[in-house]
């Protein structure tokens, strides 16, 4: 019997700026059939509590929980404070997302993930998972990361952390662009031949910045009508129970 047919849709950086264009993307994924999804929370984007800016994200978040969406942490503010020692990996500098992590020392790793569930916690979300920013993990990151979290998520596969558990090995999920103009022009179709490529698992990121285009949207939607077709929705919770 083949392997069960998925689509796991993650939505980004999902704080108080974005809060309406987030809203927005999860509608629209709602209206194309994707019943659950994954939703990245970045704790304190400006360095302010996500709940003390605006106390209706938290509110949201635990609503769409209750509908069975998983929440997943998203780094601790979502900016790269201090540089690395040795130059970035050269897909840090066409990420839509800032390498957080990279630069950091074991110390100030475990400050930013344990400050980033406090104010989670705070505001009455507990988060299972973890998704760094551009997927960029270091060393000192995945160690902290193992007595922390139930999983956490790379580019090529989902790490479940108990004891036991093995590494899923996943495709490169399917995401717009956001550096230069020919990446951007080049984007949707790169999207909808991605798509038909997807094996048992189909990854979509999506970021809140993608409303801003609508070829792109067109592009997102196209995947996830054609490629999504017959797969089963999964959050990375779900993922990371069947590792």
């Amino acid at each position: 019997m083949p392997p069960e047919r998925t689509i796991a849709v993650a939505v980004h950086d999902i704080e108080p700026a974005t809060f309406e264009r987030a809203a927005l993307i999860r509608e629209w994924l709602d209206d194309l059939g994707v019943e659950r999804a994954t939703l990245l929370v970045i704790p304190a984007r400006d360095m302010h509590p996500l709940s003390d800016r605006r106390p209706e994200v938290a509110t949201w978040l635990l609503e769409r929980a209750a509908r069975g969406d998983a929440i997943a942490q998203h780094g601790f503010h979502h900016l790269q404070s201090r540089q690395p020692r040795w130059p970035p990996h050269p897909r840090y500098a066409v990420a839509r997302e800032s390498p957080e992590f990279v630069g950091l020392d074991g110390l100030a790793t475990a400050r930013a993930l344990d400050a980033g569930r406090r104010i989670l916690k705070l505001a009455g979300i507990e988060p299972r998972g973890f998704v760094a920013p551009a997927y960029a993990y270091t060393p000192a990151l995945r160690a902290s990361l193992r007595t922390r979290f139930a999983w956490w998520a790379g580019a090529w596969g989902l790490h479940a952390t108990r004891a036991g558990a093995s590494r899923r090995l996943l495709t490169p999920p399917i995401a717009l662009a956001a550096a230069g103009p020919l990446r951007r022009a080049v984007s949707p179709s790169l999207l909808r031949l991605s798509g038909r490529f997807a094996r048992q698992t189909l990854r979509v990121d999506l970021h809140p910045l993608d409303l801003a285009s609508a070829s792109h949207m067109l592009a997102l939607e196209a995947v996830i009508r054609r490629a999504g077709a017959g797969r089963r929705c999964v959050t990375y919770d779900d993922l990371a129970a069947a590792a």
